[in-house]
């Protein structure tokens, strides 16, 4: 039973982190074969550069893998009725729905009722956009028209350092 639970932890180290980890490898009773040589003066190897883009293509790339976003986005829907549309978007809603909660924890910026009066929370300038009629100096509050979505934990799966975030689905190629 141990060895199965030891290659389960094996094959999520590798899925998501591309690599064992120091303590898989204690139980494998392995090292890693090469470490990268430090830089210059003692100064430890600098990371691969990654860019916000990364993060963005990657919940497009998991957005993809799970429910097929990007080929319906890409489609052309419009010799398709209302009724076919609607049902494929159902399906489309719930599968993008769990991708997103399994990676993302979302929580309203202003946690109240659409159409309700409601103030702006003091500090971040960024978290509320007045809309309408808006005076020079933008007022303390007005009505809710959206309460607006903050990142309240982001859970990606580590990238590896050869891996091209540009690539959003690999074409396939199937073998007869």
């Amino acid at each position: 039973m141990n060895r199965i639970l030891l290659a389960f932890r094996c094959f999520f180290n590798i899925l998501f982190h591309g690599a064992l980890s120091a303590d898989t490898l204690g139980l494998l009773k392995l090292a890693r074969r090469e470490q990268a040589a430090p830089g210059p003066k003692g100064t430890p190897p600098a990371a691969a550069s990654r860019t916000p883009a990364d993060g963005a293509l990657q919940i497009l790339t998991i957005l993809q893998r799970d429910s097929r976003l990007v080929d319906f986005l890409m489609e052309d829907i419009t010799s398709y009725s209302d009724d076919q549309v609607g049902a494929a978007v159902r399906e489309l809603h719930d599968q993008c729905r769990d991708s997103m909660a399994r990676h993302v924890t979302l929580q309203p910026v202003i946690d109240g009722v659409e159409g309700t009066p409601a103030r702006a929370p003091s500090g971040d300038p960024h978290a509320v956009r007045f809309i309408g009629n808006v005076p020079a100096t933008p007022p303390s509050g007005g009505t809710l028209r959206h309460k607006g979505w903050r990142a309240a934990k982001v859970n990606l799966p580590g990238l590896t350092a050869k891996e091209d975030t540009t690539i959003i689905a690999p074409a396939e190629i199937e073998i007869e």
